[in-house]
């Protein structure tokens, strides 16, 4: 069994895979001043309340765009599971080169969401692949056909705009970020869901477009969705193709299985 970690800002994302099957998930919040031990028993209770036996984990691997928690993280699965993770970084062999300039400024999670997403729908028919992931920041993605990390674009997240709307503005409520009746809002509450909401999609469709005008065979590429409100708002758009709600933690199966073949 194979225990993958995805540290983001937001949530800590766990999975349990056996071989290549995803068997059980799990979404933490991020709390930066969580201690090892904290963490290992938090989740020695998840493995025992899913009745997974966790000393049947015999590897373990994480990504983190959280320095703070990477650590803390691997000294978790020393102490708990008996197992050096392995950290995906920069001299890490994912099988994938990475374009971007310097190497090492792309966060762990894109170059995860990437492997896996050529993987799937890049390699076997020889297209270039964009990925969309609606995280903290939404970030885009794009892979060549020859399975190169390209570079992409990063754009707030959806949520970090609701809230600079209600922090910046006097007058206007913290709303819930989902789709209105109407694009015309006849509330203050529906006219900035509909700013939110729609305002993304236009986003997505906008940034999409003019990425597959930059890329080499673009018109082929692939686009694939991930992150957290992927599913809710790739309906709306036309750009994207294909949702995974588990793309991180598939990109991080296939890294450790090029890493311990």
């Amino acid at each position: 069994m194979l225990l993958a970690i995805d540290i983001g800002n937001t949530n800590i994302v766990l999975g349990v895979f056996d071989g290549a099957a995803l068997i059980h998930s799990w979404r933490l919040v991020t709390l930066r001043e969580r201690t090892a031990d904290e963490l290992g028993i938090l989740i020695a209770l998840l493995f025992a309340e899913s009745a997974i036996d966790r000393t049947k984990v015999d590897g373990i691997i994480i990504s983190s765009v959280v320095p703070p928690l990477t650590g803390t993280m691997q000294e978790m699965a020393a102490r708990y599971f008996g197992h050096r993770a392995l950290t995906v970084d920069p001299g890490t062999d994912a099988g994938m080169p990475v374009l971007y300039k310097p190497a090492s400024d792309v966060g762990a999670d894109r170059v995860v969401n990437a492997v896996a997403a050529y993987d799937r729908y890049g390699r076997p028919t020889q297209v270039p692949v964009i990925v969309v992931d609606f995280g903290t920041a939404t970030t885009f993605d794009a892979i060549s056909t020859a399975g190169e990390y390209i570079g992409g674009v990063i754009c707030p997240g959806i949520g970090i705009s609701a809230d600079a709307l209600f922090q910046r503005a006097a007058r206007l409520p913290r709303v819930e970020v989902r789709k209105p009746e109407s694009i015309i809002g006849q509330t203050t509450v529906t006219s900035m869901q509909a700013g939110l909401f729609f305002g993304y999609v236009a986003m997505v469709d906008g940034i999409v477009q003019r990425m597959r005008r930059e890329l080499e065979h673009g018109e082929a590429a692939q686009c694939v969705a991930t992150g957290g409100m992927a599913d809710v708002l790739a309906r709306e758009t036309t750009s994207i193709q294909f949702v995974e709600p588990d793309l991180t933690l598939q990109g991080l199966r296939l890294i450790w299985e090029r890493n311990n073949p």
